[in-house]
């Protein structure tokens, strides 16, 4: 099974055409928020258009799972047919337990002491658009970084290969793995 993760689209078609291009191959899609707006702290990305994105969304034909971002709202989930779950997003297969949340609500050493707690072997977050894999005990700590407005200037996703047991993010400019690491 194979587990697309990407985050802080932020209306952004280009940056979703470039990360699917990686998540069509996967069974599963996870987005870790901050769908279509921008916000006024980042700069309009290219082809901008959430409307666009988000009639993507609504017709995807892999299941979407998201977590709700600081910059998506209630009208945003009212034109959107997934849920926006907040402030977590739990999923579970087989024994590998995966907890996501967008990343603006818990500093990391808290959420390491969520991920304890509730015995999970994945955290994901997003917000910080800057792609980050690392293992913390037994925990492994991903972020996919933003295929949209990245914040060191190379658009990337992520995917998660159970086969494997490995997780990779890709450099969305030409398609190569930049960070690997193993369950």
């Amino acid at each position: 099974m194979k587990i697309g993760v990407v985050s802080d689209t932020h209306g952004s078609v280009l940056g979703w055409e470039k990360a699917w291009e990686i998540l069509k191959n996967t069974d599963i899609i996870i987005h870790c928020g901050d769908l279509f707006n921008h916000g006024p702290g980042n700069p309009i990305p290219e082809k901008y258009s959430p409307r666009e994105l988000l009639n993507i969304f609504n017709n995807l034909n892999i299941p979407l799972l998201i977590s709700k971002g600081n910059c998506d709202s209630e009208v945003d989930q009212a034109f959107l047919n997934i849920p926006l779950a907040f402030p977590f997003l739990f999923y579970q297969i087989n024994d590998l337990r995966i907890l996501i949340s967008h990343g603006h609500i818990f500093k990391k050493d808290e959420w390491i002491e969520i991920g304890k707690k509730w015995k999970i072997d994945i955290l994901i977050s997003g917000h910080t658009h800057i792609p980050v894999i690392e293992k913390v005990e037994n925990i492994t700590i991903l972020n996919p970084g933003s295929p949209s407005i990245p914040k060191e200037k190379t658009p990337t996703c992520a995917k998660i290969n159970l086969d494997e047991k490995l997780i990779t993010i890709f450099d969305l400019s030409d398609f190569s793995e930049i960070k690997k690491e193993y369950l």
